[in-house]
């Protein structure tokens, strides 16, 4: 880990995924940081929007927030609500269209809470819900997870289902009219996950340098595949450089 922190791993990751063609709703933080990594070092052409209706954004600063003024710098549009949650449906784009998602709990076939811990009516923990969440997640047509590994978060059945991943199984979602795509990665300060195309069950796809599969398999609830898991590769010289001094040169995301 010498020279980097597991926050810039994740940032990195999940921009090297990102493509010229594609468009990605991202809410502030860790998954704007990504997506603005990808625009600068390998996907120019990548359309950033957020659910707040801003789209096509051309950041000067980095902006704290949803609300914050800077989030509209350049944007081609500012829309609504209604409108940005429009743009997931249409169709003509499908995959290209990525939304990126944080939970509270996961489980093997990628389905999120992010509304309470416990039962529903009385909680151990309250949080602040679904706001648009279950409405990406149905229609993008894929979308990525950022959250932390560990047991209390990698579940065999989350607590309350906020937003459908793969529900229980190949072809639940089209059963239950869902037109999205659904979950396509797990990025976690750990590791990668993916989905396999048959069971629609997470896989370990990759592990950061430093750890194990078998560390990994003892922070989960329920058991994944490790036999196709891979070391990532470590962020370059030169895109911790485009992390640190063009996306987050204030340190508003990334810390020390």
């Amino acid at each position: 880990m010498a020279g980097y922190s597991l926050q810039e791993m994740m940032a990195i990751i999940a921009a090297r995924e990102i493509k010229d063609t594609d468009i990605v709703l991202c809410g502030t933080g860790i998954s704007m940081l990504a997506a603005l990594a990808a625009q600068k070092i390998t996907a120019p052409g990548v359309s950033i929007f957020f659910e707040s209706g801003v789209v096509d954004v051309k950041f000067a600063q980095t902006p704290l927030s949803l609300a914050d003024p800077r989030i509209m710098n350049g944007a081609i549009r500012l829309a609504g609500l209604a409108e940005s949650l429009s743009l997931l449906q249409n169709h003509t784009t499908g995959p290209n269209v990525i939304s990126i998602l944080g939970a509270a709990q996961i489980d093997i076939y990628g389905n999120l809470n992010s509304t309470s811990i416990g039962d529903f009516s009385k909680p151990k923990v309250r949080f602040s819900g679904s706001g648009g969440a279950c409405d990406i997640g149905s229609l993008a047509g894929q979308f990525w997870v950022f959250m932390d590994l560990g047991k209390k978060r990698f579940v065999e059945k989350v607590d309350y289902l906020t937003t459908p991943g793969f529900l229980d199984g190949a072809g639940a979602r089209e059963r239950a009219g869902l037109p999205g795509g659904g979950p396509a990665m797990v990025i976690t300060n750990k590791a990668c996950f993916r989905f396999d195309d048959a069971s629609k069950k997470m896989y370990l796809h990759s592990f950061y340098p430093g750890f194990t599969p078998e560390a990994i398999q003892e922070e989960m609830c329920f058991q994944v595949d490790l036999s196709r898991a891979k070391e990532a590769e470590p962020p370059t010289e030169h895109e911790l450089h485009i992390l640190r001094t063009e996306c987050d040169p204030e340190r508003m995301v990334l810390k020390g």
